[in-house]
């Protein structure tokens, strides 16, 4: 930052420097210019013709340098075929006359004609009354004061613009270093948290970083909070794992006759608590993905096919907003409303009647049957793990706490009511609506 900083200042200045070096030039120049042609409108001014034909000044010119002798200021008057009339600086010099231009333009132009003092000289070439002869009127003045006066002050600009650039770029350099400085703090306290000293960024800092602060923060905390997860979830499949693994140590020490059928049945039960801390696992390794979507009606009908060729009697419907999209993962997605849907065909009555409803924020399933329903006091503890109303029938005692763990990793929920159209128990699955293009 600082070294792109620097070289924008630098070709700024440089730009800058160089126009107003253009502008100052051409101003000193036009003003020496201006002072010679303003001695040479004088001249025109006061000069005569006198009774011989021989041209004079009836006044004197006020600059005492055209009295010196090579002083630097001249100024000569030349005729066609006359002598010419000259300043007393010329000396034994003299200007090479100039009758190329006619009595209306004023020339101004550089003459080497003394080769040791370079000349800017301006002239005018005109016929004065009672004369037919066309006369040449210069004034010249030495290079050397102007080429002073241009080297003064572009050594003034050099100096100024350089200490400028100097200026600019310890202010660029302090104002990056200040600026950055408080990212100094924030890789030191991450350096303290990742040795133990500290949890959290928790010092000051300035408006400008304070939101990255505060989203580092919040990576930390969800960081930590999949971790207490993780740590959770093994303690509880170790403790779901340690009985049946009790169980068949006992039979197999003891040498029990139905060993087999023990470790068959225990097998089955460590399965199914592996399979639901899976799909656990997914859930919560996918969670957070701000890109999760899905469609819910493909969902749906796939969820329809596979649950109708099942249960063949079952008459599965399905109603409602065709094009709501919700904030989960496909293969999550499924899981959930297979299991809802299985369930309400295997204990309902045949009919099975599904309703997309999307709100604001979340989009509803309404999973519905005609079954016996569940009681209001057993809903709740429907949801537990392992738990079974009807022990009749196969099962597992998963489906509706995977339904709720999963759904609750995605910031949803899952209820159970009472069905009003077809009498048997209604699932409510909430879940955040997704507002991505599919």
């Amino acid at each position: 930052m600082i070294g792109i900083a620097a070289a924008w200042i630098v070709i700024l200045l440089l730009g800058g420097g160089l126009l107003l070096d253009r502008v100052l030039v051409s101003a000193v120049t036009r003003n020496f210019d201006n002072q010679l042609e303003y001695v040479l409108t004088a001249m025109i001014a006061s000069a005569e013709i006198g009774p011989d034909g021989e041209i004079f000044l009836n006044r004197p010119l006020g600059d005492q340098r055209f009295y010196e002798p090579n002083s630097g200021a001249y100024w000569q008057i030349s005729g066609q075929d006359k002598p010419d009339f000259y300043s007393r600086s010329l000396w034994d010099r003299r200007l090479e006359p100039n009758f190329d231009y006619d009595d209306t333009d004023v020339y101004i132009v550089e003459s080497n004609q003394f080769s040791d003092e370079p000349l800017r000289i301006v002239g005018r070439t005109i016929i004065l009354p009672d004369s037919d002869t066309k006369w040449s009127f210069q004034v010249a003045s030495a290079k050397e004061s102007l080429t002073a006066q241009i080297a003064e002050i572009r050594a003034i600009l050099i100096n100024s613009f350089l200490l400028l650039a100097l200026g600019l770029i310890g202010m660029a350099a302090l104002q990056t270093l200040y600026g950055l400085w408080p990212l100094r703090k924030i890789r030191k306290a991450i350096s303290e948290m990742r040795t133990g000293q500290q949890r959290r960024v928790s010092e000051p800092m300035p408006n400008e970083v304070t939101p990255m602060v505060e989203e580092l923060n919040q990576l930390l905390e969800h960081n930590e909070k999949q971790a207490e997860e993780a740590r959770r979830h093994a303690g509880n499949l170790a403790h779901a794992l340690k009985t049946p693994l009790t169980v068949i140590m006992n039979s197999a020490t003891a040498k029990a006759d139905d060993l087999a059928d023990t470790v068959i049945r225990e097998s089955g039960v460590m399965r199914r608590q592996v399979d639901h801390h899976l799909a656990r696992a997914r859930a919560v390794g996918r969670r957070g993905h701000a890109h999760s979507m899905a469609r819910v009606w493909p969902s749906l009908q796939a969820v329809e096919r596979a649950v109708g060729r099942l249960y063949k009697h079952v008459r599965i419907d399905i109603d409602g907003d065709k094009e709501a999209s919700v904030s989960v993962e496909r293969q999550d997605l499924d899981e959930m409303i297979g299991n809802l849907v299985e369930n309400a065909a295997k204990y309902g009555g045949g009919s099975v009647f599904i309703t997309v409803e999307p709100g604001d924020d979340f989009v509803d399933l309404l999973i519905e049957d005609d079954g016996r329903g569940i009681p209001e006091e057993e809903r709740q503890r429907i949801f537990d793990r392992g738990v079974r109303l009807d022990t009749g029938k196969p099962g597992t005692g998963l489906g509706l706490a995977i339904v709720r763990d999963v759904a609750e990793i995605y910031e949803g929920t899952v209820s159970l009511e009472e069905s009003e159209d077809l009498g048997g128990l209604l699932v409510r699955l909430r879940l955040p609506r997704s507002f991505l293009a599919p």
